[in-house]
């Protein structure tokens, strides 16, 4: 379940005729060559999920079903592939790894439909694999080197997404729940919970993966807020507010924002210029975008 990020500098019309591409035709290829484990690659950051019982424990909080459009970021070696699989029917998923493709189309025959789109998720466009459609239900355990840019690639297809659920350092999901005063309260934090409702679900150990990394996982769910509740109009601004603030944290915000708000904008919106962004709820920071914006 795993995928590479190549920079943010990506064209996401090169793959516009992806998703319409039917499966690979697997040939010749032994039910033994299936089985084989998988040389893991480093450079894609793969670190395959084999615990059956966090597994199961995954498939359970997805609870899949027949006839929703379920997405899967690097199946891998399929270990939740095929269980949610056998429960949907028919689904989508993204591998980067080339080997993995002939692979995770062995292992699936039989027992339902898969559609493998062998491409780096963020040159996705996850709107256009919703189409007309029901929206996505996106499943991922994610690389930890590129976690972030994939959290946000998904945060842009927003409105195309019913929910997501992932796994990542553990680490990584502290922060994306943290609240206001926390130490791991960030940039991070603030745009994703300004989107999201953020569940954290469980703790992964590093020996339920082959190989087992260096740190502990988590699984969290992502549910998008309604678009009526989620600060569209000047996230631009948002997002410059929020880099600022967190790119220099140890400033106070009349430091750390100077050249875009004024101690005076501060205060307009009961923001104390002498605070750190660690202590701004998610909210501040969008009745600053929106008052600076009007100005």
């Amino acid at each position: 379940m795993k995928s590479r990020h190549n920079g943010f500098s990506r064209t996401l019309a090169r793959f516009a005729d992806a998703p319409d591409a039917s499966p690979p035709t697997v040939t010749r290829y032994s039910e033994r060559s299936a089985d084989a484990p998988h040389v893991t690659r480093k450079r894609f950051g793969q670190h395959f999920l084999r615990d059956e019982e966090i597994i199961a424990r995954i498939v359970q909080a997805v609870a899949p079903k027949p006839g929703q459009r379920l997405i899967e970021i690097g199946p891998g070696e399929g270990a939740i592939t095929l269980p949610m699989l056998r429960k949907c029917g028919k689904m989508t998923v993204i591998e980067l790894d080339r080997d993995l493709v002939p692979r995770i189309a062995a292992r699936c025959a039989g027992v339902g439909e898969v559609e493998i789109i062998n491409a780096d998720v963020l040159d996705v466009d996850l709107g256009k694999l919703a189409g007309d459609g029901d929206r996505l239900r996106v499943v991922g355990n994610l690389p930890y080197n590129i976690s972030s840019p994939i959290l946000f690639h998904c945060i842009d297809h927003l409105d195309a997404i019913e929910d997501m659920h992932f796994m990542l350092q553990r680490e990584v999901v502290d922060r994306m729940a943290a609240s206001p005063g926390s130490k791991t309260y960030g940039r991070l934090s603030v745009m994703l919970q300004l989107a999201c409702r953020v569940e954290p679900l469980l703790p992964v150990p590093p020996q339920a993966f082959r190989p087992p990394p260096k740190v502990d996982s988590a699984v969290v769910r992502l549910t998008p807020l309604p678009a009526d509740q989620r600060p569209t109009a000047h996230q631009a601004m948002i997002e410059r507010l929020v880099r600022a603030a967190f790119g220099q944290r140890r400033k106070v915000l009349s430091n750390a924002l100077d050249g875009l708000a004024s101690a005076d904008d501060l205060r307009s919106v009961d923001i104390d210029p002498g605070a750190r962004a660690e202590q701004i709820p998610a909210q501040s920071f969008v009745r600053l975008a929106t008052r600076l914006e009007q100005c």
